[in-house]
This record gives C-alpha cells, sequence and structure tokens, in this order.
C-alpha cells in the first residue's frame, strides 16, 4: 500500500508556506490554472507564500483535461526553473500536470513515451528521485493528492492514457474543504461522479492474488493491483459518504458540512483505488473524453470541448455493473444497498441490474445527461470508441470480468441512453 501523507481540515492550506521553509525550498513552481488563479484557494496560498517569505514562480497555463502537449508545455516550463519544490492548486488535471513536470524535470535525458504506459508508451519503472511536491485540491473528485497516477489525452491517437508509478505521489496532500465552497454545481457533481466510480471500480475490482504474473522485481509492481483488504475499507467508507452527501453537496453550495465530506470522501476513495485500481468504466472513459466532438459542459468556463472526466466515467456506470456483476455478485449488491436499494428479498443473481438501477435513479435525480446520445456520440461511433478502450489495459485488466471487442460494443451501445 502506498499513499500520500495528508493534512485535513479548515483553513490547513495557511500551513504551506511554513511546510516549504521546513522542507529547505529555495525555488518553488506553484502551478495552477487561468480560472483558479483569480479564486480564493490560489489565494490563500499566494498569501501562506507571501507570509513565510517562500520564493516561487507560478505556472497557470496547466490545461482543464490535459493533453500532451500541455504536459510538454509545463515540463519546459519546470526543467527551465530548477526548482527544488513544486506546489499544485487545484483538481486533477493540475495536481496530474504538476506530477509529470516534476518527473521530467528530474529525468532530463527521459524521453516523454519512456514512463508513459505500455502500450502507448514504455512504462519504464521510475528510478530518479523527485523534488517534494505538495497538493491542494480544490475539487472533491479525483483523489489526486494521494496517488501516483497523472492522466493525459494523446492527441495524436485520440485517446487517454498516463502515467502510473508510485514514484510521483505527492509528498503532502493539503485537504482544505474550504477550497470547496467555490465550486459551482456542475464540477460538484461531476467531480463526485468520479469518486462514486473509484469507490464502486476499486471495490469490485479483480482481486490483488489472481493477478499474474506476479512480477519477478517489486519495482515492476504496478501501482493499480487489483481490490484487496485495505483499499476496500477505503472504498466502503468513501461510498457511504457519497451515498450521505453528494446530493446535499451539489443541491446548496452553502452546505459546508456536505462539501467538506466530500472532500474527504475523495481522499478516501483515491487511497482505495490508487492501490487497488480501477477498471471497465475508467477504462471505457478516456475515449469517451478523448473523441469529444462539440460538448461544452454547463459551469465550465474553457475554450475548448470537453467531456469532464466525472461524466465521461459515470455514464457507463450502470452497463458496467451490470455486466460485471456475474463475478462477486454479493459485493455489487452490497454497494447497491449503501447507495438506498432495498435488497431485502433481493436475489443475488440480480445483484447487476439492482446495482445498475439504482445508479440510473442516482443520475436521473442530479440531471445528468441521458446516456453518451446526449453528449454527442451516436452508434456510428462505437468502433472509434472501442479502438480507444483497447490500449487501456492498465485497467480494463482489472475488471472481475474479462471483456472482448464484442461485449465493449456492447456496453457502448447499452450506455447510448440511459433513461
Amino acid at each position: 500500500m502506498a499513499i500520500s501523507n495528508i493534512r485535513y481540515g479548515e483553513g490547513v492550506t495557511a500551513e504551506l508556506g511554513r511546510d516549504l521553509q521546513n522542507l529547505g525550498a529555495r525555488r518553488v513552481c506553484l502551478m495552477t490554472d487561468k480560472n483558479l488563479s483569480q479564486l480564493p484557494p490560489v489565494t490563500a496560498v499566494l498569501n501562506s507564500l507571501a507570509k513565510y517569505g517562500v520564493n516561487f514562480q507560478m505556472y497557470d497555463d496547466v490545461r482543464v483535461e490535459p493533453t500532451d502537449q500541455s504536459f510538454l508545455d509545463a515540463i519546459k516550463f519546470a526543467k527551465k526553473g530548477a526548482f527544488d519544490a513544486y506546489v499544485a492548486v487545484g483538481g486533477g488535471s493540475v495536481i496530474d500536470t504538476c506530477k509529470a513536470a516534476n518527473l521530467y524535470a528530474s529525468s532530463p535525458s527521459a524521453d516523454f513515451l519512456d514512463y508513459v504506459n505500455a502500450p502507448i508508451g514504455k512504462g519504464k519503472p521510475v528510478t530518479v528521485p523527485l523534488k517534494p511536491l505538495i497538493a491542494v485540491p480544490t475539487t472533491a473528485g479525483t483523489g489526486s493528492e494521494t496517488t501516483g497516477v497523472a492522466i493525459f489525452d494523446f492527441k495524436e491517437l485520440k485517446v487517454k492514457t498516463g502515467i502510473a508509478s508510485r514514484a510521483i505521489k505527492p509528498t503532502l496532500g493539503l485537504v482544505d474543504p474550504l477550497h470547496t465552497l467555490s465550486m459551482p454545481e456542475r464540477i460538484v457533481a461531476n467531480s463526485g461522479f468520479d469518486v462514486l466510480c473509484h469507490a464502486l471500480e476499486s471495490y469490485t475490482a479483480l482481486p490483488y492474488n489472481m493477478r499474474s504474473p506476479r512480477p519477478s522485481n517489486p519495482i515492476s509492481r504496478p501501482a493499480y493491483q487489483g481490490s484487496n483488504p485495505i483499499s476496500d475499507v477505503w472504498a466502503l467508507h468513501a461510498l457511504r459518504i457519497v451515498a450521505r452527501y453528494l446530493k446535499r453537496a451539489i443541491r446548496d453550495p452553502e452546505d459546508r458540512e456536505a462539501r467538506a465530506n466530500m472532500h474527504l470522501a475523495s481522499a478516501f476513495a483515491g487511497i482505495g483505488f490508487g492501490n487497488a485500481g480501477v477498471h471497465l468504466c475508467h477504462g471505457m472513459s478516456y475515449p469517451i473524453s478523448g473523441l469529444v466532438k462539440t460538448y461544452r459542459p454547463k459551469d465550465y468556463n474553457v475554450d475548448h470541448s470537453l467531456v469532464p472526466h466525472g461524466l465521461s466515467v459515470v455514464l457507463t456506470s450502470p452497463a458496467v455493473f451490470a455486466f460485471t456483476a456475474q463475478i462477486r455478485p454479493e459485493r455489487h449488491l452490497e454497494a447497491a444497498e449503501i447507495l438506498g436499494a432495498d435488497i431485502r428479498t433481493a436475489r443475488i443473481k440480480d445483484a447487476g441490474f439492482i446495482l445498475a438501477d439504482t445508479l440510473r435513479k442516482f443520475l436521473f435525480d442530479l440531471n445528468v445527461d441521458d446516456g453518451l446520445a446526449a453528449i454527442g456520440y451516436s452508434r456510428a461511433d462505437i468502433p472509434a470508441l472501442v479502438k480507444g478502450t483497447l490500449p487501456q489495459e492498465r485497467v480494463t485488466k482489472l475488471s472481475p470480468r474479462p471483456q472482448t471487442e464484442e461485449d465493449l460494443a456492447a456496453l457502448f451501445e447499452a450506455s447510448m441512453k440511459l433513461y
């Protein structure tokens, strides 16, 4: 098991400058995006850096839903700056970009594809020491402050992939629930759906002791290694928080209790899936994001079409869990009960349908787009969506039920319309 150190509580961002002082940092790289640079979370960070006299340079060109090019731009900035510490203030896009910048600035002779997941990249293990990275998450979604994963859109292949290594984990995550108060409604919703799927997928993933072959060297053991007794604890706890607080957090921006709990759930689910991994919802989500046509989500201030990550993940969830429930149906039924289903008279063989119906009702209640068709896809896109899923073996092979190309096509078809 590997996780970052986490410090939680309202106002902990004020301690950031002192943390950097304690690390002996002399040249700090502060990464964020253009929107956030105008908002209270970045102001709080700047105030702390000023208070403790920390010398820093700010990079605010992080792209929401990063691409290989946006990673390379950030890496170039990091290499030029010769930084001895990094601070990421933002959602998963910012934190992931900062992880990549730290990795390649610490390994200047590496080719970009050296550390990118196979089969798209070479998937080499990281053996160089990285600089300290402190993550200040501003969304309650990715859990990126706890994980060794950085995801980006590889434009040439129109597919999402990433870098996965324990070595790129942040040194410290400052989980300050005050930062979630500036999130608009749809960002709260889509971030929350990512937490929901992180918990569900890691709890239902192939068990760790059924993966093969065992790596000949521990350094080659993947960050995502299957469901396991420790990740299960975090996944279930995160799922219970989502069931209790997500709707409240979306509907009332002033509900500090709900937003604070979702911020914690994001970190909890991150600890779970950061070690167990995710499977089909995430594997299928990468081409859904990568092949976006004209869709622009409400509440996102961006200059390009995008399908928010949490939305791209959750739209396939009813179909996926109806499919995977043949294996370990009791876990699927347990998840449905946590999310509000009455399972007193349920038959174990119906676990998948019960969980799928529970998820559909959950999404309908929250005004989620009616399937892939509502965000611009049609049946004609299914072959391209399947093709984009096939390279995602890092996650698809963690599905408890193996899948063929025909299975994937059927899952995309079943996800075209939800209600």
